[in-house]
């Protein structure tokens, strides 16, 4: 990733959420890092709905995704794609450390 960027260290929950054809799985970032990457990163400008570019890197595999934004829980949500969950050996309900690095709106 280039240009100006936040990095943030979580420890969450994975947890899936089914809707229509699809199941996703999400983390739920926590509330401080939440608050911190709307005030911080997001800015006054948000495209789409509010998602912001990330690099998301769970043990030894990174990916570049999007955090979202959710008005329900409060807080930004992470999708963990399937090959991540396959090399990681993660399940629903699992306690993922992970690390963020959010391209800043602008």
């Amino acid at each position: 990733m280039s240009g100006v960027e936040s990095s943030y260290a979580v420890r969450a929950r994975l947890w899936q959420w089914s809707g229509g054809k699809a199941a996703w799985f999400l983390i739920t970032l926590p509330a401080r890092v939440s608050r911190e990457i709307r005030l911080v990163d997001a800015g006054p400008t948000r495209r789409g709905f509010g998602s912001l570019r990330t690099e998301a890197t769970i043990g030894g595999s990174t990916w570049s995704t999007s955090v979202f934004p959710s008005s329900e829980l409060k807080a930004y949500l992470l999708p963990v794609k399937a090959s991540v969950r396959r090399a990681e050996k993660l399940v629903e309900g699992k306690m993922v450390s992970l690390t963020l690095k959010i391209r800043r709106a602008g």
